[in-house]
């Protein structure tokens, strides 16, 4: 009983916690506290047997799902009519007024004057939560309204969704999920595939079956409506969202009230610029009539409530023919689909391609050769095929790959995506495998391009990594291009990489999931190859920032027979690996959170960030209240105005060679 007391304690101590961390942004403890308490909580779980629904290990993911099942919402999740002219926008409040003032006029009671609330429109997916006696029992997306799927375990990876608070009654709330800026480019920094757009990475992960992939793109939720509660009625939508806070939900810090259709145009003027320093997508802004009972009298249309509307910013978006599609293939032997399109501007831009995300993605989008397609540019340096404007006659229709269009391997399906097999001489994997290991982060062999390596696969039958070491000057020196100084400059390049440092290697193998820095983690705690080779679960998921993917990754990788052997052969080749014990320097960077913003004179922003990290600092993409410091250059932006606001400190390029 004892046991069970304390779990309760130490999961009201965590939930309270993750509120002032994940929700306000505003740590009460160190992590190493933290980690106290989880570590405590674990162990207690472990002696008893026992896991308590509220328990905050419930968020770490758990098994592949097989299906979605239905879920039928308690109240209708509407979708808003929309507004792209501030013309349209005075249509619906004239409208509204209407409405109002014929009630008025019909009874002695009169409504308030009309009050605004304006809000961001996120451009994410569309969650509903429901809790019963305090505890989070479903999450589930909007579907159609009435009905959508159920995704609780993917819900529940999302920290500053509590997983209980303090209301007891049975309640929806409606919110969005979304995915950061700052996480997706942290996570693109060691995608294998990289993710196109935050809003397609939030939307593929809450409807991903595999909730570890979800827990991976580190999501958040902002929640502002209730769409069923029982025994409580709100007097208006600011007391609402009143309600939503004090029941620790997170709730978006931007809500204004206004008492005229003039000032909300205005206020949308001012947010267009705005948007663009924000740490999340948005589209918009929505507008919704504050007094409850107002909204009551004005109702809903069939699809539509009467009192709100979503003004949307003009997205740059235009159409053009599709003219083939190209299928890719990456290191990891994904296939990929490129759409090239008939060149059109979009946003001051020439576009030539577009993304199609997979063979799903064509299929739901019905696009065929020859189609008009509607494209759109927002925040991608290539933009997205929305979908089909109007069908023709002169359409082709795409087949779907059953060879590797390179190597004429038979694909495998796995999940929605295509892989071909032959990693061993299938020309784009090869290629790609050897670029990055012999980049500058891996093993720093000088002259090797996407360009070289082609060549020496074509060339010279280059057929796997350990051959590089096996290149002689007669053999170079046949290639188009490659005269006597080049060939001798590469050889000694390939002889010097032979004297590797452990953290370099464990990066050029690429290992999914592992970047440099993970690769330096690696080798400072386990000192050696064999080390990491012969790692197990719990070895790697106690070294700091290795979470259950990433020790995974790497143990699925050393299993793999022929990557040992690979290994091996590199060793043989006469590759001498060294370690040396990572020791900070004294520095006010030590331990501390930096982003590095504008133009730098001495270093580049990579250059930058190495050398911030080898004085023990962390480089993060965002300022947040957890940022310590901001290394500011020239022309600093956005980043350097919120660091100001913030109060965190700022230094110049000099700081970092004192």
């Amino acid at each position: 009983m004892e046991s069970i007391d304390r779990m309760k304690e130490l999961i009201d101590i965590i939930d309270d916690l993750d509120y002032y961390y994940y929700t306000l942004d505003n740590p009460k403890v160190s992590d190493k506290e933290y980690d106290e308490y989880y570590s405590q909580l674990i162990k207690l779980e472990k002696e008893t047997g026992i896991t308590l629904p509220s328990s905050p290990t419930q968020r770490v993911g758990g098994e592949i799902l097989e299906k979605f099942e239905k879920h039928v919402h308690l109240g209708k999740l509407w979708s808003l009519d929309k507004s792209r002219s501030t013309g349209e926008l005075i249509n619906w409040d004239e409208r509204i007024r209407r409405i109002i003032n014929d009630y008025n006029e019909k009874n002695n009671e009169k409504l308030p004057p009309l009050e605004y609330v304006t809000e961001y429109k996120f451009d994410g997916l569309t969650i509903n939560l429901t809790y019963n006696n305090g505890e989070l029992v479903q999450g589930a997306t909007r579907g159609n309204g009435s009905v959508g799927e159920a995704i609780l375990p993917q819900l529940k990876t999302i920290k500053s969704i509590p997983l209980k608070i303090p209301f007891k009654g049975l309640v929806e709330i409606q919110g969005e999920g979304l995915m950061p800026l700052s996480a997706l480019e942290e996570y693109n920094k060691t995608a294998l595939e990289p993710l196109k757009n935050a809003r397609n990475a939030a939307a593929g992960a809450l409807r991903n079956l595999d909730p570890n992939e979800t827990r991976k793109r580190k999501l958040i939720g902002y929640f502002y409506n209730v769409g069923y509660i029982e025994g409580r009625t709100f007097h208006d939508y600011v007391e609402m969202i009143d309600f939503l806070k004090k029941n620790r939900l997170p709730v978006s810090n931007y809500l204004k009230v206004f008492t005229s259709i003039d000032q909300v145009i205005e206020e949308i003027e001012r947010v267009k610029s705005e948007r663009e320093r924000l740490d999340i997508l948005t589209d918009g802004v929505v507008i919704k009539i504050n007094d409850t009972k107002t909204k009551d009298i004005l109702g809903y249309t069939l699809k539509f409530p009467r009192w709100a509307i979503a003004y949307k910013y003009e997205a740059e978006e235009t159409t053009t023919k599709l003219l083939e599609v190209k299928w890719n293939v990456g290191r990891t032997g994904k296939v990929t689909p490129t759409a090239i399109l008939e060149p059109v501007e979009i946003g001051g831009v020439t576009v030539k391609r577009a993304t199609l995300n997979n063979w799903d993605d064509i299929q739901r989008k019905k696009v065929k050769i020859g189609s008009k397609v509607l494209i759109r540019r927002s925040n991608d340096v290539i933009p997205e095929i929305m979908g089909v404007m109007e069908p023709n006659e002169e359409e082709i229709t795409i087949e779907k790959p059953v060879k590797c269009p390179y190597c004429g391997s038979e694909l495998i399906q796995m999940g929605v995506h295509m892989f071909c097999p032959n990693s061993l001489t299938c020309k784009p994997q090869l290629v790609s495998r050897i670029v990055h290991f012999s980049g500058r982060d891996g093993m720093n062999i000088e002259g090797f391009n996407d360009k070289t390596a082609e060549k020496l696969f074509e060339v010279l039958n280059l057929k796997d990594i350990p051959q590089i070491y096996e290149l002689k000057y007669e053999d170079l020196i046949k290639l188009d291009g490659f005269k006597d100084k080049r060939v001798n400059n590469l050889l000694q390049s390939i002889k010097s990489s032979k004297k590797a440092n452990l953290s370099s290697f464990i990066f050029a193998l690429g290992i999914p999931n592992v970047g440099k820095r993970t690769a330096s983690d690696l080798a400072n705690h386990f000192k050696s190859l064999d080390g990491v080779m012969n790692a197990s679960y719990e070895e790697l998921i106690s070294i700091p920032d290795i979470g259950d993917i990433v020790a995974k990754s790497i143990i699925e990788f050393f299993h793999d027979e022929k990557i040992r052997q690979g290994i091996e052969k590199l060793l043989r080749e006469g590759i001498v690996l060294s370690f040396e014990e990572r020791k900070e320097k004294e520095s006010i960077f030590n331990g501390k959170t930096v982003v590095i913003t504008g133009a730098l004179k001495k270093y580049t922003r990579r250059e930058a960030q190495d050398m911030v990290e080898s004085l023990g600092g962390k480089v993060s993409s965002s300022v947040s209240k957890k940022t310590d410091y901001v290394i500011a250059g020239e022309n600093p932006g956005s980043k350097y105005e919120k660091a100001v606001e913030l109060g965190i400190k700022i230094l110049n390029e000099e700081e970092l060679y004192k």
